[in-house]
């Protein structure tokens, strides 16, 4: 599929591809959004991308609208260089009834006991489709259809920093204390995301992340140290 471009305001635009959660799309939205962000685009001020789709703001004044998608066509079969956003981070999590406070929910939804979720959820490598929603808030797939479920029907009005949640084929981690819906079933103590600290998110769109479990005596220890002064 071609992307499609249309016009969402003054300075933005969006480019969509066929709207469905898939690694191939999502590596052509990247790769896309990348070749644009180092074309130097006279009056290119921020390309955003998304899971099928990424916006490009743009002053009007300085990019005229046959130019951009000029420039979207002949870069639309662009290709990431391999090391561009292919990290592999391996992330503990507890899944200690502290932390996992809707595992009991996932289980009765999916009829798996709570090992088997655990297990299910910790034998896949993801993908980071994206990064929205909150700074460093991973979107991430593809969770195993056997322990897939919807979000909460009624939010949280707090969910805890480091919470890993479900929604559907996806799985997240909250990078701060937030509103949120997702079903909770453990707890990181790596720190994604620090707001005081000027560095990026730990994690990137195209990253690949894969959960190791651990015991709330470890969780403690590594949380210590993620609180210790550098």
């Amino acid at each position: 599929m071609e992307p499609r471009i249309s016009r969402l305001g003054e300075e933005t635009w969006l480019v969509e591809f066929e709207p469905r959660l898939d690694a191939a799309i999502n590596e052509r939205v990247l790769a896309l959004a990348s070749a644009i962000e180092q074309s130097a685009l006279a009056g290119v001020f921020d390309v955003v991308p998304a899971y099928a789709s990424f916006a490009i703001h743009a002053d009007p004044e300085q990019l005229r609208e046959e130019a951009l998608i000029a420039a979207i066509r002949d870069l639309a079969d662009a290709r990431r260089p391999s090391d561009v956003g292919r990290l592999s981070h391996e992330i503990p999590v507890c899944y200690d009834p502290l932390f996992a406070l809707d595992l009991d929910a996932v289980c009765a939804a999916t009829g798996c006991t709570a090992a088997e979720v655990i297990a299910r959820h910790g034998d896949v490598r993801y993908r980071v489709f994206m990064i929205g929603f909150l700074p460093g808030f991973p979107y991430m797939g593809m969770v195993p259809e056997s322990i897939a479920v919807p979000r909460r029907a009624t939010p949280r009005p707090v969910v805890p920093a480091g919470s890993v949640g479900i929604a559907g084929r996806q799985t997240g981690i909250y990078p701060v204390d937030s509103p949120g819906g997702w079903q909770i079933v453990g707890r990181t103590p790596v720190r994604l995301f620090d707001p005081l600290s000027g560095r990026p998110p730990l994690v990137r769109a195209g990253d690949h992340v894969r959960f190791v479990p651990i015991d709330i005596s470890q969780f403690r220890v590594l949380a210590a140290a993620t609180e210790q002064p550098h």
